[in-house]
């Protein structure tokens, strides 16, 4: 598959900026905008003049982690918040939002309890969720799946389709072990290429799942094992646009027709792949400092039959 990497000064194959601007970013969101074809990125609650407005907006949330307590956040609760007040303070209510993963940190009644409490004041028109290994790691997933999944497959992948484009929610992280790989499975994959048969190749496609679908270090398990497979029966469509969770920072790489973005979290940063010695909270990150490292994803859809191109901009 042809590569094209934008910014790659350590042949690795990611792009670095995302982080840098996520570093930059003041506030706890990133919206993304497609326009015209073209998805664009700029922070909540900001609007560039004269920008289109699309044909829909959806939201992408993450990595909420209700539940921690310790350095450099304790108060996770408080950040999820005004991640919603992000939302809320956009002009034009999102159609839906997207949850992908990390609800809670410890998978407890209490924790799902206060993630649908809060998301109760998010202004968004529905809500869809997969589900990060902190939500499942407890109990094999039965809380989770009782709140999220009952009109879901299996661990709780699902698809749905709005104004055009459709949507595939992935799951990758049952029975996932500390430091492995993601794994969608067999059986995941036998039902996504059945969900997606029936669709022409013009049709726009969003995936979204917790661990990334692009193997971005897997010395620390992020990437999933069996991606190349799903990525495979999405090959023949001209658009497909992916996006992740779990590693609590922006990144992004465009392959062939897919395009990846990992999306900061509402919690506490990671640090950079392979620039410690392992993952977890940047325990030392600045009380100050904090927010400007913390996110989320919007995106606003215009119909379009050319491919997607990416373009990452901040409103500064």
């Amino acid at each position: 598959m042809d590569q094209h990497i934008t910014h790659d000064p350590h042949g690795d194959g990611i792009d670095r900026r995302g982080m840098l601007k996520c570093m930059a970013w003041v506030g706890a969101g990133v919206a993304w905008t497609l326009t015209g074809g073209v998805l664009t990125s700029r922070l909540l609650g900001r609007e560039a003049a004269g920008a289109d407005k699309g044909d829909f907006t959806f939201v992408q949330i993450s990595d909420s982690h209700i539940g921690f307590n310790k350095e450099p956040n304790k108060d996770v609760v408080g950040t999820f918040k005004i991640a919603v007040d992000k939302i809320n303070a956009l002009p034009d209510a999102p159609a839906f939002l997207l949850h992908t993963g990390d609800l809670t940190h410890l998978s407890k009644p209490e924790e799902f309890d206060t993630v649908s409490e809060i998301l109760k004041g998010a202004k968004v028109g529905a809500r869809y969720f997969v589900p990060g290994e902190h939500d499942v790691f407890t109990d094999d997933g039965k809380r989770y799946l009782e709140r999220y999944g009952k009109d879901a497959q299996g661990g709780g992948w699902h698809s749905f389709d709005y104004k055009g484009v459709h949507f595939v929610g992935l799951v990758n992280v049952m029975n996932l072990k500390a430091g492995g790989l993601g794994v969608l499975g067999q059986d995941q994959l036998d039902w996504l290429k059945k969900d997606v048969s029936g669709l022409g190749g013009s049709t726009p496609i969003v995936v979204y799942a917790h661990v990334p679908l692009w193997m971005v270090y897997e010395k620390w398990g992020w990437g999933t094992s069996d991606a190349a497979q799903a990525l495979a029966l999405l090959k023949r469509f001209g658009s497909v646009t992916v996006l992740n969770g779990h590693i609590h920072q922006v990144l992004q790489k465009v392959e062939g027709n897919v395009t990846f973005h990992t999306a900061c979290s509402t919690a506490f940063p990671q640090p950079a792949p392979g620039i410690a010695a392992s993952p977890g909270p940047i325990k030392d990150t600045p009380a100050d400092k904090l927010r400007s490292l913390l996110g989320l994803t919007a995106v606003n859809y215009v119909e379009t039959k050319s491919a997607l191109a990416v373009i990452d901009a901040t409103l500064v």
